[in-house]
């Protein structure tokens, strides 16, 4: 079996097209799989990504030389044939197929495989290697299904408005944000958005993405003309000055890692939503079975603990060191830069 991809120092790299996927140093040719901070970097000469994360990607690094591809189209690049095909983690995300000489590898990124309403939903990609993130690679991690958290964080910030309370609910700025305002029930109140939050809806809203109506947290905004309002803030504004300004209220916290015990108290969190963007334990199972793979590579995450138990399962599993940091519950590198 010839080795389509690589693992280098710079990122994953493909000798037959010269190009490397999600590189975390400076390359001439890198393939994007989505616009987190963590996989789309400053720095390379070349960039190719979806149609749909192209303009993210311009607003959080700059001009750049970037280049696009619908979903599904093929391009050949040196003797490589690279392809993309939705991922599910964020509007416009990725999952890159490279093939050479009939020999078909899959870099995931970040991906998850329950449709959210929001993102293009997850689509299988058959291979005969997967690289796999597994953030959440303990079978302790299963997402709350979308009727009953929808459900939870209505009955929550209903409760605190009845209450004359705030209700300040932490989200990445990309994907996890937007999701929330697609699930919460837009009756029971304003919803005022962080400018990093509200900087990322804009750009999703003027490529078509329909988006509820949501107010900018500026510094002459008065808290009291917009009572029991939803906050949606960045994970890096709980706790601070900027979100101690709108007076009682209860805080929460929506992130897989709410799965663990003991995580929303070291948050300061009133609140936990179990909610990701990446792939819970019967996704990541599901996700791999469904390529058809063999050989599978895990990346990010709990790669130990996965990969042995992909190995007791049958498979050719390895574990592969990135720089890749996934949902992280104490940095907000991700989706923040």
């Amino acid at each position: 079996m010839t080795d389509v991809l690589t693992f280098t120092d710079r990122g994953i790299y493909c000798p037959a097209g010269d190009f490397y996927i999600d590189p975390w140093q400076p390359v001439e040719k890198a393939l994007i799989t989505h616009a987190h901070s963590d996989h789309a970097r400053s720095g390379m000469g070349h960039y190719l990504a979806t149609e749909q994360t192209a303009p993210v990607m311009r607003h959080r690094l700059g001009p750049i030389r970037l280049e696009t591809l619908p979903f599904g189209q093929e391009r050949q690049i040196g003797a490589a044939h690279v392809s993309f095909h939705p991922a599910g983690h964020v509007p416009g995300s990725a999952q890159i197929r490279v093939a050479v000489k009939g020999e078909v590898w899959v870099a995931s990124g970040d991906y998850k495989t329950v449709a959210d309403g929001l993102s293009e939903p997850f689509e299988p990609v058959p291979c005969h290697a997967f690289i796999t993130e597994c953030t959440f690679g303990l079978p302790i991690f299963q997402w709350t299904p979308q009727d009953i958290l929808a459900r939870q964080i209505n009955d929550w910030w209903a409760t605190n408005a009845a209450a004359g309370k705030a209700s300040i609910l932490g989200a990445y700025a990309l994907g996890k944000a937007q999701r929330l305002l697609s699930t919460v029930n837009h009756d029971i109140g304003p919803i005022l958005t962080h400018g990093a939050i509200e900087n990322t809806n804009e750009v999703l809203r003027n490529q078509g993405v329909v988006l509820p109506k949501t107010t900018r947290i500026t510094p002459d905004l008065n808290p009291k003309d917009h009572p029991g309002a939803l906050i949606l803030a960045t994970p890096s504004a709980l706790g601070t000055t900027w979100a101690r300004r709108f007076g009682p209220a209860s805080t929460a916290f929506a992130s897989g890692w709410m799965a663990l015990r003991g995580v929303r108290r070291r948050r300061a969190a009133d609140r936990g939503f179990i909610v990701s963007d990446h792939a819970d334990w019967e996704g990541l199972n599901a996700a791999v079975k469904a390529t058809g793979a063999t050989r599978i590579f895990t990346t990010h995450g709990y790669t130990s603990a996965f990969q042995r138990w992909l190995s007791e399962q049958g498979y050719d599993a390895h574990i592969v060191s990135t720089d890749y940091q996934g949902e992280s519950l104490d940095q907000t590198e991700e989706a923040e830069a």
